[in-house]
């Protein structure tokens, strides 16, 4: 028995990043229907909201649709999306070529906030009955057409996400945000340059995760404890990032995990490996050029030598760049700065 107005409702869009005004659509839909359909694609795409990014958040956000996220490379054999012309009969039929050879199914309404939705109904049914000429008309649902419920564009947000970040969702801004990963040897002034980093953007640091278990577990850690480690650790910077201010400093990373797995073990597993490859936007290696503090949980400065050529080794064989620290807090905090200032 159906119970909701519509069968199956349609919502189309770029989602260029997905935001707040999109999600209110959505709902909408949801709200209306049995089931519904999400189509996004773009062409051109739009640095930062790949395609894989726009199936991420509409898969966090909105698991209960069916989602459709389409490239020039699309796996159901279709011809490419239409480019964005002003063409609006090519982007309405292709739609329905969507929905008639990947859904296998039609749609019998559309839900959209913009003034073409009534043509695009109606093109949609005219499409549907070239196959089946009593499919039922296609209807219409605008939803909040002048935008004064939420006033916000893709356009905007894609020139200022930081600015305008109220009108995105946490898993979507966190997409926006960069990571700057920072490594370093034992009693490198790691975990002292994350916090001043992050009060002066104004932000979030992710705490190393494996020294607090360390401590929890009376300074013991199993091999079974590292994998652990490495999750964990993730999970915490994606949780936070989407609470971050532009910059997330993450205090160490899975890199730093599989250093003591091999050091303790002489392993690790697979997955391990995986996760200390993570990419991340800015790499930080702190110099080993101060004083070492010997709180009586660290070997010696030679073990902290040892650890910073590893990573510089590592880092390389990644491919990656760093930027090197050195001296008082202070003057890291330039020379972090700098870095940033040049990554943007």
């Amino acid at each position: 028995m159906i119970t909701g107005r519509f069968q199956r409702g349609l919502v189309v869009g770029k989602f260029c990043p997905l935001h707040k005004g999109h999600e209110a659509v959505i709902r909408r839909a949801l709200a209306e229907c049995e089931t519904v359909v999400v189509v996004s694609y773009t062409v051109p795409e739009f640095p930062g909201c790949e395609p894989e990014k726009r199936a991420a958040w509409l898969e966090s956000l909105f698991p209960e649709t069916t989602r459709i996220v389409l490239d020039a490379d699309n796996p159901w054999g279709l011809v490419p999306p239409p480019n964005d012309d002003p063409d609006e009969s090519r982007h309405r039929r292709f739609v329905g070529q969507v929905c008639r050879e990947v859904l296998r199914a039609t749609v019998d309404a559309v839900f959209t906030s913009e003034a073409y939705g009534e043509g695009f109904a109606a093109e949609l049914t005219r499409y549907f009955r070239e196959e089946t000429p009593a499919h039922p008309v296609v209807t219409h649902v605008s939803v909040d057409p002048a935008r004064t419920a939420l006033p916000v564009s893709g356009t905007a947000l894609r020139a200022d996400p930081h600015g305008l970040r109220q009108w995105l969702s946490p898993v979507v801004y966190a997409s926006f945000v960069k990571r700057i990963c920072l490594l370093g040897g034992e009693s490198s002034g790691k975990s002292t340059l994350a916090t001043a980093l992050a009060q002066k953007y104004d932000t979030l640091y992710v705490t190393e995760y494996g020294r607090e278990l360390w401590v929890n577990q009376g300074g013991h850690l199993a091999y079974a404890d590292l994998l652990h480690i490495g999750v964990v650790q993730v999970a915490r910077e994606e949780e936070s990032a989407g609470r971050a201010n532009r910059y997330l400093f993450c205090d160490t990373s899975p890199l730093t995990t599989l250093f003591y797995c091999l050091e303790d073990h002489g392993r690790a597993e697979p997955d391990l490996w995986t996760l200390a490859k993570r990419k991340y936007d800015v790499y930080v290696l702190c110099a080993p050029d101060i004083p070492f503090d010997q709180d009586g949980t660290r070997r010696d400065q030679a073990f902290r030598q040892q650890q910073h050529d590893w990573y510089e080794e590592q880092l390389t064989a990644m491919g990656e760049t760093w930027v090197e620290v050195q001296g008082n807090v202070a003057e890291r905090v330039r020379q972090v700065e700098a870095c940033l200032r040049g990554a943007k």
